[in-house]
């Protein structure tokens, strides 16, 4: 069995492409073109956003100015920091995954990808109602933007790679401009971010001012789309390329607002770089897009000359994403909140540890889950959400 894209042969760039995967895992039986590397990419995410969410849950934080904060806990600060990469990764990771589904150019690939697509959204609208303390039905959180992307991936897959690059700009830009009209603040906290009670209601949210709108977040699909046509051409050293023309320009943006250079309402939304990035701002974009990519380009370049075996830690934990995704929102964020909270104060999990006890619960989560999806391997993730995926969608 050919276990990994690096020991695939030379194929043509039409019908024989390498490329079984999709934004999230299906959790089905093996395939000889499956891509362990994008497996692994998505193990990757799953900890990142695990550590990212519930570092922030969990921490019973000082009452202290963030400045404060961050010089008397300088390394749970960069820790959580780095959970910033795990949205972006994913949501590039789908368009990578649909550009490699597309290229295998197996039978119905449109309607697979608009069914998944849908599904996903439905599982998006599945998790805001299992959680009514951070979403609302309306919510647009990281499931709903994959899904929205990938249904439309039959649009996508007619475009030239140059076509999608130029999409990616008119997307940054007119994130700005739509975000100057809808007079969206700089800063948005979380219960802007799920009211459904503006004008617009929900399709503002999903437009522009929810968790992950599609202005700016597209452009992460988008280049992900582009970067997976190369990855099945191996050419990994153009998704290298498009990660550091991204970060340059993210590094740009950042130098001319750190020169006082900016000025406008226009120009502050298009280059302001903020912590936590919502609404992000094209500079925002640029940082976190250029930086996954390179971590792509990466890892790809590392399995074209040593295999990534299906039983890679980082692999089994990258197929049960979608299940992990949904069951630590719900256990971490809403279950805790309903059980170890009172009126007076957090007790017990909800923000009522020191830093590092969350970091222990971190790691400890991680190593179960970890485990627990290398047997779970055995049986071909039955009955995880991947599975249920595949058997709704195909």
């Amino acid at each position: 069995m050919v276990s990994s894209w690096a020991d695939t042969k030379p194929h043509d760039n039409t019908t024989h492409r390498v490329g079984y995967a999709l934004a999230v895992s299906d959790g089905g039986p093996e395939r000889s073109s499956r891509i362990y590397g994008l497996d692994a990419l998505r193990g990757i995410a799953v900890f990142l956003m695990i550590e990212q969410h519930v570092g922030i849950w969990l921490w019973d934080q000082p009452r202290l100015r963030f400045a404060e904060l961050v010089k008397q806990y300088p390394l749970h600060f960069a820790f959580n920091a780095l959970g910033g990469g795990a949205a972006p990764l994913f949501v590039t990771l789908a368009g990578v995954g649909s550009a490699l589904f597309v290229a295998a150019n197996r039978p119905r690939t449109d309607s697979t990808l608009v069914r998944r697509g849908v599904t996903l959204m439905g599982f998006g609208l599945a998790l805001n109602l299992l959680t009514p303390s951070w979403f609302s039905w309306g919510s647009w959180f990281v499931l709903h933007m994959m899904g929205f992307a990938m249904a439309l991936a039959p649009v996508w897959r007619k475009m030239s790679t140059r076509t999608l690059l130029t999409l990616c700009i008119v997307v940054l830009a007119a994130t700005v401009g739509v975000q100057e009209w809808l007079e969206t603040p700089l800063k948005l906290d979380n219960a802007r971010m799920r009211d459904v009670t503006m004008p617009g209601g929900p399709f503002r949210l999903a437009l522009a001012e929810s968790q992950f709108p599609i202005l700016p977040w597209l452009t992460f699909y988008l280049a992900g789309f582009a970067s997976g046509r190369w990855i099945s051409d191996r050419e990994p050293g153009h998704v290298a390329k498009l990660g550091g023309a991204f970060a340059l320009a993210g590094a740009l943006g950042l130098l001319v607002v750190q020169l006082g250079l900016v000025n406008g309402s226009v120009a502050i939304r298009a280059l302001r770089l903020a912590v936590p990035f919502f609404p992000a701002s094209p500079t925002t974009v640029c940082l976190l897009l250029g930086g996954v990519l390179l971590l792509i380009a990466a890892v790809f370049w590392i399995e074209n000359r040593r295999s990534i075996s299906a039983n890679n830690p980082l692999v089994t934990l990258g197929r049960t994403s979608l299940t992990l995704l949904i069951l630590h929102v719900w256990l971490f964020r809403e279950l805790s909140r309903r059980v170890f909270i009172s009126a007076e104060r957090p007790t017990g999990l909800w923000h009522g540890l020191e830093a590092s006890t969350a970091l222990a619960v971190i790691f400890a989560f991680v190593i179960v889950a970890t485990i627990a999806s290398r047997y779970w391997q055995r049986v071909g993730y039955r009955f995880g959400a991947e599975w249920l995926l595949r058997r709704v969608a195909g």
